[in-house]
């Protein structure tokens, strides 16, 4: 990709981090090259270094920005709901919707963060934990209400986000059937008594 003629930076710094999360996606983070990321927005090589210090920041930013960008939209999502059963119903609607929607940014997010330095994958396991309590708090409300039989929130919380972040592993829209809906309906009783 040739740069554009008068990009500024902010627009040729989310060029960069949008090829690196494609050549990340692709190649994975040790084998992706500087050389590969320059030459996919049109730089050379040095002046990568104009934007970000060096591949571990750029690592870093795309997963901190998207752990970031997943808490902030689950938060505005749940705004407002009350009752557990319609929490859970709105935070799995969100995380399948979310995560089926930005595969490449939850790959890397999930499986690249071992290549992330102690700092850097502290912040970022320090979001992942503030975005699984918003699902362990509706478990432990709906237990405490009586609405969900759940002795283990926290068990069942790292159970529940990783069933719906594996069907985003294999559900392709395009093979789904003509139903308008293929959430399907859970039954109350499997939540309750």
């Amino acid at each position: 990709m040739a740069r554009t003629i008068g990009s500024n930076g902010a627009r040729t710094a989310e060029a960069i981090r949008q090829a690196g999360v494609k050549l990340i996606y692709k190649h994975g983070y040790e084998a992706m090259s500087l050389r590969q990321l320059a030459a996919e927005v049109g730089l050379q090589s040095g002046s990568l270094y104009k934007y970000f210090e060096n591949k571990q920041n750029l690592l870093f930013d795309i997963v901190r920005e998207h752990m970031e960008d997943l808490l902030g939209k689950a938060e505005a999502d749940l705004a407002g709901l009350a009752d557990p059963m319609a929490r859970l119903k709105a935070f799995s609607a969100f995380h399948l919707r979310y995560h089926m929607t930005r595969m490449a940014h939850v790959f890397i997010a999930n499986m690249e963060i071992r290549s992330l330095e102690d700092a850097h994958r502290a912040v970022v396991v320090a979001l992942r934990r503030r975005y699984e309590g918003l699902l362990e708090e509706i478990l432990r409300q709906g237990a405490e209400e009586g609405v969900f039989r759940v002795s283990e929130p926290r068990v069942a919380t790292y159970a529940i986000i990783s069933m719906l972040t594996g069907i985003c592993m294999w559900y392709r829209p395009a093979a789904a059937s003509a139903r308008t809906s293929w959430w399907p309906s859970i039954p109350a009783s499997w939540w309750t008594g």
